[in-house]
């Protein structure tokens, strides 16, 4: 009979921003506030009608034009510098502007900093973590601020030295650090080799997406495979293990399922959308899922 795992589903809603907000979406557009900057970005989740033309906003700094042959470009209509600084609580991020829309920040991942710093700062003991697909490192700073050890690996070189800069500006010392920039299935397999162990394993893989020698990347075909080898190398007494996905089409139940195989028996595993307030009460964001298993500490 099989020791099964508890599964929960849930709604996750990242508030505590003061330098962000959404401050209205529609016509599969989001407009922003980053610090003093204001954005217009595409958003393919926001079909409902606007409460007003987001392109006619006073004050828009830059707005993200989709082409129709894929990809797009910044279309500039005030000042932008070429870093921002954002700020939560006691963390900071330094944001750009960069291709395919992006900042370097996704601001939905508060609700899960929130959630892994609560368990890191409740273990009553030292956490080491392992943050896999680990981009600009909001995860690993705010793991490390909570007194983790955290090792962060990251396929793109240019990603990890800003997590680094993000680590620095939010006084993480870099003793808590680690920073790897390598395939992460190469290095997951190269632990197990090792006999290293962690506490606590986050990852955020891409759809699909290429390693520094060519590997290849596809979540629908790899994510379950590598949850089995990312289970080898827990510690004997495991605190967490998160799965966030953007994959579209991938529902939570499906992260809470590859939880449950995969993951050491006897954890409490939940499931929810990730999404952000916005300036009409009546509505959320939504952002993606995540997938989060506890153990008690």
């Amino acid at each position: 009979m099989l020791n099964e795992s508890e599964v929960n589903t849930l709604a996750g809603v990242a508030g505590g921003w003061t330098d962000y907000e959404i401050i209205a979406t529609g016509g599969g557009e989001k407009l922003e506030r980053w610090g003093k900057l204001v954005l217009l970005r595409p958003d393919p989740q926001a079909i409902w009608q606007p409460p007003f033309k987001l392109d006619e906003y006073k004050g828009i700094n830059a707005r993200y034009i989709r082409s129709h042959s894929g990809g797009g470009r910044w279309e500039y209509k005030g000042k932008v510098p070429e870093e921002f600084v954002i700020g939560r609580a006691d963390l900071k991020f330094c944001c750009k502007l960069m291709g395919f829309k992006h900042t370097g920040l996704f601001p939905e991942q508060a609700y899960n900093w929130d959630r892994m710093r609560s368990l890191i700062e409740g273990a009553g003991r030292q956490i080491r973590v392992l943050n896999l697909f680990a981009y600009t490192g909001g995860a690993t700073v705010a793991c490390a601020k909570s007194g983790a050890h955290v090792t962060h690996v990251d396929a793109a070189k240019a990603m990890v030295e800003r997590a680094k800069k993000n680590a620095e500006l939010s006084g993480v010392s870099r003793e808590c650090t680690r920073y790897i920039v390598d395939d992460c299935a190469a290095f997951v397999a190269r632990e197990i080799r090792r006999g290293n162990k962690y506490d606590a394993v986050i990852m955020d893989p891409p759809s699909y997406g290429r390693g520094p020698s060519g590997e290849v990347w596809r979540t629908e075909d790899d994510l379950y495979s590598f949850a089995i080898q990312t289970a080898k190398i827990l510690s004997e007494m495991p605190l967490f293990v998160l799965i966030n996905s953007y994959t579209t089409g991938l529902q939570p139940t499906v992260i809470a399922n590859i939880l449950a195989l995969t993951m050491p028996a006897g954890g409490e595993v939940s499931a929810y959308e990730l999404a952000l307030p916005t300036g009409d009460r009546r509505v959320n964001l939504p952002c993606g899922c995540s997938g989060l298993i506890t153990y008690e500490s």
